[in-house]
């Protein structure tokens, strides 16, 4: 667990980073992943501290959100160092914060990697997910759905990727919750369909 007031400084960190992201990976993205790994690592006997600490800071770096990727993480992890957390502490949170990405396809090094990518993902589904999906969708101009077009609109990123997600799952604590999200977003989905698909009987 992340103690005051060291809390308050990477929350504002990544609060400079992310607030004003308008495609789903913002302030509140970060917080809700961070509040996840903490959960799971303390269920799965893990770092609570390093998977907090990397659940904040998983999207610094990430290329869809920063011309300079490599640079954004060094920052990331220059800034840990000021605040007067050991190297070797900063090299495990490096560590869990990599590899976290769907499109990357990697399983994640350690239990403490293993924690933030299934609190990531997480997020990606259920209800919120959904949510984050069409804001990602409309921030990238982005159709909501086209008939008979498999690469376009948002709702064909439920079958490319979200919907594949809850079979990818790490850790028995997530393992619950994400089955739970899953159900979720195949009745949202075939609710869609029906009120989509009814304008053309």
């Amino acid at each position: 667990m992340i103690k005051e007031p060291l809390k308050t400084t990477i929350e504002n960190y990544v609060h400079v980073l992310f607030d004003s992201d308008p495609t789903g990976h913002d302030y509140y993205h970060m917080k809700r992943v961070a509040h996840w790994s903490k959960v799971l690592a303390e269920k799965e006997g893990a770092d609570p501290f390093i998977c907090e600490v990397a659940g904040w800071l998983h999207d610094a770096g990430d290329a869809k959100l920063f011309p300079e990727p490599v640079q954004a993480r060094k920052h990331a992890v220059k800034f840990l160092s000021e605040q007067g957390i050991t190297e070797h502490v900063c090299r495990q949170i490096k560590m869990a914060m990599e590899d976290v990405s769907f499109s990357k396809g990697q399983t994640p090094k350690t239990l403490e990697g293993k924690i933030v990518q299934d609190a990531d993902r997480l997020d990606a589904i259920g209800a919120i997910g959904i949510a984050r999906t069409f804001a990602f969708g409309g921030a990238h101009s982005q159709l909501i759905h086209q008939e008979g077009k498999e690469t376009a609109g948002s709702i064909q990123h439920f079958y490319d990727k979200l919907l594949k997600l809850s079979d990818l799952i790490h850790t028995k604590s997530a393992r619950e919750e994400a089955q739970i999200r899953h159900q979720f977003m195949v009745d949202y989905l075939q609710r869609f369909l029906d009120e989509w698909e009814g304008v053309n009987e």
